[in-house]
């Protein structure tokens, strides 16, 4: 006996032609959590500047202002991906015909993809200060590498032009003029002049990391024959100043080092808070849909 064509038809299961994927609710929780996030952030950020003040020692410190930055970005991303997510699940039009479990994958993914795009939105709008936050690390590293300190950073802008940062032609022409005896030097070399090289042996070893010997007993020499002081007052008096510049310099490295530090806390902590988001921007989906299919069903027996 033959089958007729037409049974095949009327026995295999029809797939639907529609998309599993409802985008207005999706645009419609996405939408949503991006105004909550702009609104937390900006009260973030007013809670932050107190934080922060330009009087001595009344900041709180950049670790605590950093760890403090990464906690509020957390509680955004679990606010607005909640609400966000709930939404998306709330609003969506029953699926007849599909299976429970399916129901609920489907719920998810949709709350998964409204917190995808409003962090895409959120991060369009708020690129630069995106920008700020991850780049702080590496403008801290940055001048960390390049011994961040204001002397040195002097010396490698007056010397950009050249070929290395490490070569001056007024430090290496101050040398080659440089007096065997200071205290003998012409009387029309005017203070400005050898406060200008001096300043360029100054920066000249910020650079280099280190004073030469040459360097250091001429200082002492023009010290002594500038300002009266005996050659072991005068070797007292440099040594006292380069160690301060030794000291700023140190002290330059160390803030930009915990800067860097604090950065990497933001950057680390603000990707575990998206995925957090992630997470709960599903699990909300799941609920609203969950929530809305029983409210609906409720209303159907009661009819």
């Amino acid at each position: 006996m033959t089958i007729p064509t037409s049974s095949y038809a009327t026995d295999a299961p029809v797939e639907s032609s529609a998309s599993a994927v409802s985008w207005a609710p999706v645009i419609a929780g996405a939408v949503a959590a991006t105004a909550i996030t702009l609104i937390l952030l900006l009260v973030g950020s007013g809670l932050g500047l107190t934080m922060v003040s330009p009087w001595a020692h009344a900041s709180s410190s950049a670790a605590t202002v950093g760890v403090t930055a990464a906690i509020w970005l957390i509680v955004v991303q679990w606010l607005s991906a909640g609400v966000g997510g709930y939404l998306t699940g709330r609003l969506r039009t029953k699926w007849t015909g599909v299976h429970t479990y399916e129901v609920f994958f489907r719920d998810t993914a949709h709350g998964f993809l409204s917190w995808a795009l409003a962090t895409i939105l959120v991060a369009g709008l708020l690129s630069s200060a995106v920008s700020s936050i991850i780049g702080a690390g590496t403008q801290a590293t940055a001048a960390l590498a390049g011994g961040a300190a204001g002397t040195a950073g002097a010396a490698a802008a007056s010397n950009a032009s050249n070929s290395s940062s490490s070569f001056s032609p007024a430090y290496y022409t101050d040398a080659l003029l440089r007096p065997s005896k200071p205290a003998t030097a012409p009387a029309n070399d005017s203070n400005e002049n050898v406060s200008a090289e001096v300043s360029r042996v100054l920066l000249n070893g910020a650079v280099q990391g280190e004073i030469s010997p040459d360097d250091r007993t001429y200082l002492q020499q023009v010290v002594a024959s500038r300002s009266g002081l005996s050659d072991a007052d005068a070797k007292a008096r440099v040594d006292t100043v380069l160690k301060r510049i030794d000291d700023a310099k140190v002290a330059t490295q160390q803030a930009a080092d915990k800067a860097r530090k604090a950065a990497s806390v933001v950057a680390l902590l603000g990707a575990l808070s998206l995925l957090v988001g992630a997470f709960i921007a599903g699990v909300g989906g799941a609920i609203g849909g969950r929530q809305r299919d029983e409210d609906e069903e409720r209303l159907t027996l009661r009819a």
